[in-house]
């Protein structure tokens, strides 16, 4: 998925916000945001990825303000407060009769987490929302390929889990169990250092994904999105062999939607931006689940 027009405020807003708060310094926040300003005018094209420049983004404010983690006592409290919405999510979950209902909500579930992002222009949130969003799910879902990843994912042997930000991942649990009791093994997947919101292995186990899953590993990066060539190799060597992939969130649909890939990926989100709206063709603020074959 390439950048858009509206890519452009969003990348700075993000950032500049970010900015604030990694450091109260204002000589390290001008310098911070005249290196974002300089990285974005050096690769801001029609072939750039958002996720991609998203990446530069972060690692410049974390370099330049020394904060390794500018939204750790945000993400806290997002693991918090969707920890308190999981008991009604497994409700809904295990109130249906099928295997095949419960998968279809736990993925409305894992969805609606997505909406815990920070700081797009235009997209705002309430994490006591949370609650009510998820039993709203399915009036919010423009595409609808979840009955078909169903199939794909019923048998599989292997089934790597991109998780996304931190709150949402305490949502991923339902679909997890699903996951699991549909097929063998479940591996999940967060990233190895902080980067905006993106959950961490700190997260992951603060929500208790590490007591559902098979087995948590981070890819080996700090990258938004997924970025193989800056995986570990014990990341890769799992993400190769996997029957079917679930990838939660913008970015992870910005970057695989410009991969090769060797399974069905699953790409579970809400249309937060204009741009991936557009990807998609549909509205923004809507919910998608949509399967992506090898090709």
């Amino acid at each position: 998925m390439k950048v858009g027009v509206d890519c452009a405020l969003c990348l700075f807003q993000r950032g500049y916000f970010e900015v604030l708060e990694a450091t109260e310094d204002p000589d390290l926040r001008f310098k911070a945001l005249a290196q974002i300003f300089y990285m974005l005018a050096k690769n801001f094209n029609r072939e750039a990825v958002p996720a991609v420049l998203g990446t530069m983004r972060e690692r410049i404010i974390k370099r330049v303000t020394g904060n390794p983690d500018p939204f750790a006592e945000k993400k806290r409290i997002c693991n918090i407060e969707a920890m308190k919405v999981l008991p009604l999510a497994e409700m809904m979950v295990s109130g249906e009769k099928t295997d095949e209902m419960r998968f279809r909500k736990a993925c409305l579930c894992a969805i609606m987490g997505n909406v815990i992002e920070f700081d797009i222009p235009g997209h705002t949130f309430n994490l006591g929302d949370l609650g009510r969003l998820i039993f709203e799910a399915e009036q919010s879902l423009a595409v609808d390929d979840i009955s078909e990843a169903f199939k794909a994912a019923e048998g599989s042997e292997l089934i790597v889990y991109l998780a996304d930000n931190a709150g949402e991942i305490a949502l991923d649990i339902p679909l997890i169990r699903e996951l699991k009791r549909i097929g063998g093994k479940v591996i999940v997947a967060v990233k190895n250092e902080a980067v905006s919101n993106d959950a961490t292995l700190e997260d992951a186990i603060q929500v208790g994904v590490d007591r559902v899953a098979d087995k948590v590993i981070t890819t080996g990066s700090d990258a938004m999105g997924l970025m193989l060539s800056e995986c570990s190799p014990d990341f890769l060597e799992i993400y190769e062999r996997a029957d079917f992939v679930v990838a939660k969130g913008m970015g992870n649909a910005e970057t695989i939607t410009e991969m090769k890939l060797k399974a069905p990926h699953l790409l579970l989100l809400r249309t937060k931006c204009l741009n991936v709206a557009s990807y998609f063709g549909v509205e923004r603020d809507k919910n998608i689940a949509k399967i992506i074959y090898p090709r």
